[in-house]
């Protein structure tokens, strides 16, 4: 049975099997490019889904693209990236090109796509619908300016999430004094009232929504009013997971989600990612420094995904070199005979994922097992791409590939060459000599000189 630590109960729960199961999990806003540490809280969601695929349970999953309320003085958009409108570009092109750019990072780090990915742009009439049943119910109301508030007041078990309870919540300063316009400093706005676009006309008013309510939305309407898991960052306990449960439980009259799974923090260079900083790390810079993009995969895995982890590019690197290593050793055991998968090493492997998605302790076992002589290369090979089921680093890559020389390394093969038919044997060492510097290793036999990758 995989289990899973809930932040709402505070424990680790077992996750009954079903037929299908449904998740949720927080999509990007598309006002910037997703950096890396964006990408870890989507692998959170993507681990899960591989561990219970493994059980044979099928799930339906949706993640939202929020592409809305990104024009500039918009707080909800966030603070480490810049507005759509300052890119000289529609917003709605813009939104769209960082999409875009969102679901090549998520491919390349080998995330599965969700069966929905709905745009809340393209999802205003079911927020509308909501927002409407919520008034209706008397959770919340609408105001003069065209805005449109939750009662936070109506919902009593708010702050069962994150702890922040209502009677303890503080009126914020942030953006000047209290609303006058709220019943309670802690409601919050369902519509707020706005010109140009992308904003939509509805009974209290012309405007937009906020994105705790897209969330509420795009959940109820394509998940139902029955979610297994709802997974997001930890940044998204509150408000914004405090305020989607209280808005779906309210309409629903019951608890929607069952279980809310958040991935902790990741920091580069011991600091959080922020445009602000200058802290921000792309999945694209990692490619142009000659890194796999799955070497951030592997990074993330070799910490718990509920942990603060700080990686930098050391740590980086140091995953590439693991990545290709073993793409290399699964190579060579392809070439040994077929022989069943280490039982042993297998099972701790998958009780480690099963026990709260352990990676680091999963991927201690694969180490282990590289290096354990008694167990048969054919093994280790059936061992290995069982596991990376999971795991998802692509080790079968190699197999069958014909290595790849350096730049460079075939002009001195072939001078090597020349130099050997000559009988020119000092140029011959010399150039063996350069190429070993750039790892291809050559030796000569009767049939001519042969080279292999040095890390091969």
């Amino acid at each position: 049975m995989a289990r899973i630590y809930d932040t709402r109960t505070r424990r680790t729960e077992e996750i009954v099997p079903a037929r299908a199961l449904r998740m949720y999990t927080c999509g990007p806003t598309v006002h910037r490019p997703a950096h890396i540490g964006d990408l870890r809280s989507h692998l959170l969601s993507d681990l899960i889904r591989r561990v219970l695929e493994r059980r044979r349970v099928r799930l339906v999953v949706c993640r939202n693209i929020t592409d809305v309320g990104l024009l500039a003085g918009d707080a909800e958009a966030g603070a480490d990236g810049a507005p759509a409108w300052a890119e000289g570009r529609p917003v709605t092109e813009v939104a769209r090109h960082h999409e875009e750019s969102f679901q090549r990072d998520t491919a390349a780090l080998n995330l599965r796509s969700p069966e929905h990915a709905p745009r809340a742009g393209e999802t205003i009439e079911p927020m509308v619908e909501l927002i409407a049943k919520l008034i209706e119910q008397g959770h919340a109301y609408a105001v003069s300016d065209g805005s449109v508030f939750f009662d936070a007041a109506s919902f009593p078990t708010y702050g069962e999430i994150s702890g922040n309870r209502l009677d303890a919540l503080k009126p914020g300063h942030r953006h000047g004094d209290v609303d006058p316009r709220k019943r309670f400093h802690a409601d919050w706005a369902l519509w707020r009232p706005g010109d140009g676009e992308p904003t939509w006309d509805t009974p209290w008013g012309r405007g937009l929504p906020s994105r705790h309510i897209e969330c509420s939305a795009m959940s109820l309407r394509f998940l139902g009013e029955r979610v297994d898991i709802h997974t997001g960052g930890i940044d998204l306990r509150f408000p914004h997971h405090e305020n989607e449960r209280a808005q779906s439980d309210s309409a629903a009259g019951h608890e929607v989600v069952k279980h809310w799974v958040h991935g902790e923090q990741l920091l580069f260079d011991g600091r959080p990612m922020a445009g602000s900083t200058g802290n921000v790390v792309l999945l694209s810079d990692v490619v142009e420094a000659g890194l796999d993009p799955l070497a951030v995969r592997l990074a993330f895995m070799e910490q718990r995904y509920r942990h603060q982890v700080s990686l930098d590019w050391d740590a980086l690197r140091a995953a590439d070199r693991t990545l290709r290593r073993w793409r290399g050793r699964v190579a060579e055991w392809a070439e040994s005979p077929s022989a069943p998968m280490a039982r042993d090493h297998v099972e701790r492997a998958e009780a480690a994922f099963d026990d709260d998605l352990d990676t680091p302790a999963a991927l201690r076992i694969l180490r282990e097992l590289e290096h354990d002589e008694s167990v048969p290369p054919g093994s280790k090979f059936e061992s290995f791409l069982h596991l990376d089921h999971v795991l998802a680093l692509d080790l079968s890559t190699e197999i069958g590939r014909a290595p790849v020389l350096p730049p460079g390394a075939a002009e001195l093969l072939d001078q090597r060459a020349r130099a050997r038919d000559s009988h020119d044997w000092p140029v011959a060492d010399r150039l063996r000599d350069s190429l070993a510097e750039v790892g291809v290793l050559v030796s000569d036999t009767p049939d001519g000189q042969v080279w292999v990758l040095g890390g091969h």
